[in-house]
């Protein structure tokens, strides 16, 4: 592989961070943290286990993320988030990857799997997910937007078979206060973008949406993590929603 930066951005992810940097030990050139103003040892840890840490005030992630991809010393960028970590396949995959063979390969696409409530995900959604992570950051660069960014990559891109294994949630607390944090966001963009919704989809978007988790996308199969990854993702949608609503009411963005 080429000269390789692995960039990270954290906030208060000190449970976490350990798990994610020394995933990457063996294949990263520079590890960069871009940290939010952490209040707990997350930069400390991070000073610690020798990576660059910058500290930057958050305003958005696809912002964040980008503002650490230029920050970098190489142009091959590995991005993770503090709750991601690489199996040591994926490692080994990276490590032996040679993007020269092909110079219009700007990036790979890597599977990634969802550890909740103990479990590796199988199903309820999040089995087949595949994201532009590895990439050359002179063709690629994230998505300006709050949530759910992406990077976006000129010409041609490839595919890794190793898995990211991503640990989103602690506990239920955790996640219900996630969702809380990622519907507020949502909601304050498609506030700014003037989208309406009926108080009635507010009350039918739960059920679908659980339903379409649980049995369509065989949360059933993940056993009582799938029931409860089904439910979060019912209260997530519903939730997004009624805080668009209460946001067009009040006039607020």
């Amino acid at each position: 592989m080429q000269p390789l930066s692995v960039v990270i951005i954290t906030l208060n992810e000190e449970h976490n961070i350990r798990r994610c940097i020394a995933s990457v030990r063996d294949i990263a050139d520079e590890i960069l943290v871009v940290d939010s103003h952490s209040t707990d040892n997350t930069a400390e840890i991070c000073r610690k286990e020798g990576c660059t840490v910058i500290s930057r005030v958050f305003d958005g992630y696809g912002r964040q993320k980008q503002f650490a991809v230029d920050r970098a010393q190489n142009d091959w960028i590995l991005s993770l988030d503090a709750d991601e970590c690489v199996t040591p396949e994926l490692s080994n995959e990276i490590r032996n990857l040679d993007p020269g063979e092909d110079a219009r390969v700007n990036g790979y696409r890597i599977p990634r799997k969802l550890v909740y409530l103990g479990r590796v995900m199988r199903f309820s959604g999040t089995g087949n997910e595949k994201l532009l992570r590895l990439f050359n950051r002179r063709h690629a660069r994230f998505t300006d937007v709050l949530v759910h960014e992406k990077v976006v990559a000129e010409g041609k891109t490839g595919s890794l078979r190793g898995n990211l294994l991503h640990y989103s949630y602690k506990d239920l607390a955790h996640h219900f206060a996630k969702t809380n944090e990622y519907t507020t966001r949502a909601a304050g963009e498609y506030a700014a973008r003037k989208k309406r919704f009926s108080r009635l989809w507010v009350a039918g978007k739960f059920p679908v949406s659980f339903i379409t988790f649980y049995l369509f996308k065989g949360g059933i199969l993940d056993g009582y993590p799938g029931f409860m990854w089904s439910f979060m993702a019912a209260v997530y949608g519903s939730m997004k929603i009624a805080k668009t609503i209460e946001r067009t009411k009040t006039g607020t963005t």
